[in-house]
């Protein structure tokens, strides 16, 4: 993005350049503009949620970028949805890992408290998931934006799989349903869809998570166990949109913020959970053993051995 500034903007765009450059992740002065990014991240559990989650978000908006009528964005994006497609990879496969590790545990020990094991308990990866789930779908913004209709009128954006949508790529007479909160419950109204293009690809995005975690609870099925991860309801702890201010339960119940404050801590990380993850963060040097949190991978890089000696010293 800087480049593009660089390159085509002249002054203005060396100066909000600039401006991105001063930012940094959970700078107080300086901060992110979107909060997610100035969320801390103090172990692989959160890492590879990080990963899977708000790496993914990456991936949507860079695909409707890639339909930019301005050619270097979308050439440029190009590059940077393979870059995407890494990291998403790291968080897909790490959450596995940890998964079936888990899984493991809870069979071999017959407990669901597998943490004096070396373990992660599955419902502190439950909280795991619902926190960057919850502050990924913010990155989305509100639900209805004039921005982004401006955006898409004007050639900088398209929707997600352009080319494969086959309506007139106008949206001059369609409309959506939106949901929101209005007094005490979740209702729909129907919008102009050219308004509701954030929602649009926010709903993309929720069904690719959705896929991720079928995955994960196939590992859990195969283990022989009846617990499954979920995704919370599309207005969990958002803080942006039609849902911000309201206090819905992952199963995506309406409650009173005293309510929700009360069984908060069965749905997010506590600092205990959080001081329970980092304990387990050891780390280990021999080649071939891996951590007690987390299973060994199905293959090594680049196709070597698990046990691969990748650095040499001395």
């Amino acid at each position: 993005m800087v480049y593009l500034l660089h390159a085509y903007f002249g002054r203005d765009g060396r100066e909000e350049a600039e401006m991105l450059l001063h930012r940094g992740s959970g700078d107080a002065d300086a901060p992110r503009i979107l909060g997610a990014f100035n969320e801390p991240t103090p172990d692989w559990l959160a890492f590879f949620m990080f990963t899977y989650f708000t790496d993914r978000d990456g991936k949507f908006q860079l695909g409707t970028l890639k339909e930019s009528a301005f050619d270097p964005l979308s050439r440029t994006c190009e590059f940077m949805l393979k870059e995407e497609a890494h990291h998403m990879f790291v968080g897909t496969t790490g959450v596995q890992r940890v998964v079936e590790r888990t899984a493991a545990l809870m069979k071999e020990r017959d407990t669901e408290d597998v943490l004096p094991y070396g373990g992660i308990p599955l419902s502190v990866i439950q909280k795991y998931l619902n926190f960057h789930f919850a502050v990924s779908m913010d990155l989305f913004g509100s639900e209805t934006s004039t921005n982004a209709a401006n955006y898409f009128t004007g050639g900088l954006k398209g929707r997600w799989m352009e080319r494969r949508r086959g309506d007139d790529h106008r949206l001059l007479d369609a409309v959506r349903e939106v949901r929101t909160v209005r007094d005490g419950a979740i209702v729909s109204d129907d919008v102009a869809a050219l308004s509701a293009l954030n929602l649009d690809l926010r709903d993309e995005y929720v069904g690719d998570c959705e896929r991720g975690v079928r995955r994960w609870n196939k590992s859990l099925e195969e283990a022989g166990l009846s617990q499954r991860l979920t995704l919370p309801h599309e207005g969990f702890n958002r803080q942006v949109g039609a849902y911000a201010g309201a206090f819905v339960t992952p199963s995506g119940e309406v409650v009173d913020e005293v309510t929700w404050r009360a069984a908060e801590d069965r749905w997010l990380p506590t600092d205990q959970d959080k001081a329970d993850v980092a304990g387990l963060m050891r780390p280990v040097y021999e080649p071939g053993v891996f951590a007690s949190w987390i299973d060994p991978p199905s293959v090594g890089i680049n196709q070597q051995p698990v046990d691969f000696p990748y650095v040499r010293v001395g």
